[in-house]
């Protein structure tokens, strides 16, 4: 196998999380400044985050829209994080400045003066909500390994309620729930029910490197 990093290595996503454990402020802090300095294409920076600590108002409201398979076990986790990502706005006007105004419109050059201006951001325009998701999913790997390097261990979810979690956190339009990450440290696998033990105890699986390659075609 090649050589991977240990924090790498180690990464698993458990089911079995310490009840008896918080998560600590220092603890919060140190995995939202990863986050935060994930790359994001023009540095656009589009995720959003909502930390609950068990038992605070935060945690009850994510976990009741979390699906009902995942409610079995991530009420022992020490934090639920709702990890979101901004719409991008419209391109055209939001790709400007207010203190440049879009040039009357002559015919094909019309992308090229764009271009010209100073008050003109390429990344803006070109962003979408692809890149948006993406970024987001970057922020949150950055928080998963430094999750590990702290002694801390998550589950990322995309089970759950998104619309009723928007409704209920009265989130605006343009911010789009998209992942829930249970975060703790390690529990007793003995504490989940059957199925769930026996998942926890399984030796991990993953494709190997060539069938992860793809080819060119024939030319």
């Amino acid at each position: 196998m090649a050589e991977l990093s240990p924090l790498l290595a180690a990464r698993w996503s458990p089911h079995a999380f310490d009840p008896s454990v918080g998560l600590t402020d220092g603890e919060a802090a140190s995995l939202l400044e990863a986050a935060r300095w994930a790359p994001s294409a023009g540095n656009r920076q589009p995720w959003r985050f909502l930390l609950g600590r068990r038992a605070d108002e935060a945690y009850k409201r994510l976990f009741v829209h979390l699906a009902a398979e995942n409610q079995r076990w991530a009420g022992q986790a020490s934090a639920l994080l709702l990890g979101a990502y901004l719409l991008p706005a419209t391109p055209t006007v939001a790709a400007r400045t207010p203190a440049s105004p879009a040039p009357a419109a002559h015919g094909s050059g019309q992308a090229a003066h764009d271009l010209e201006q100073p008050g003109y951001d390429r990344a803006r325009a070109t962003y979408d909500q692809a890149q948006a998701v993406y970024d987001l999913g970057q922020a949150v790997a950055h928080l998963t390994v430094q999750a590990g390097a702290i002694g801390l261990h998550v589950h990322q979810m995309t089970g759950f309620d998104r619309a009723g979690l928007a409704v209920d956190l009265a989130l605006p339009d343009d911010v789009r729930p998209h992942v829930v990450v249970a975060i703790g440290r390690l529990g007793d696998p003995l504490s989940l029910p059957g199925d769930l033990r026996r998942r926890e105890t399984e030796l991990r699986h993953r494709h190997p490197v060539t069938d992860l390659l793809l080819g060119l075609s024939p030319g």
